[in-house]
């Protein structure tokens, strides 16, 4: 089982996968509960080993929707190429937006 990790104050969020479609509604609730407790921060969201597809992609956009709700910054940590390769083929690159950044944990 694999999980996203949002790190914020205090503790991080642990979102755990495979994500299916019927995930999200509840995902979505649950990550902007917390992004509101931590409101104009930047978040990190490690998403290591988290599949590369459309479910993901979406999870991401929720993500960002909510972050962008609440004055929030997300950056990603840790991302698949493929997941990145992922939301530029579905030409989700601008919803996303450009205060996405990825890091890469060392």
């Amino acid at each position: 089982m694999e999980y996203w990790t949002v790190h914020t104050a205090p503790e991080p969020i642990k979102i755990y996968g495979p994500l299916e479609r019927s995930d999200l509604p509840g995902l979505y609730g649950r990550v902007c509960q917390a992004l509101g407790a931590v409101a104009g921060r930047t978040v990190v969201c490690d998403v290591r080993g988290i599949a590369g597809d459309a479910v993901a992609a979406e999870a991401l956009c929720r993500l960002q929707l909510g972050a962008r709700h609440w004055g929030c910054k997300v950056r990603l940590r840790n991302a698949d190429e493929r997941l990145l390769e992922i939301v530029s083929f579905i030409g989700l690159d601008d919803v996303i937006g450009p205060e996405l950044r990825v890091e890469v944990q060392r």
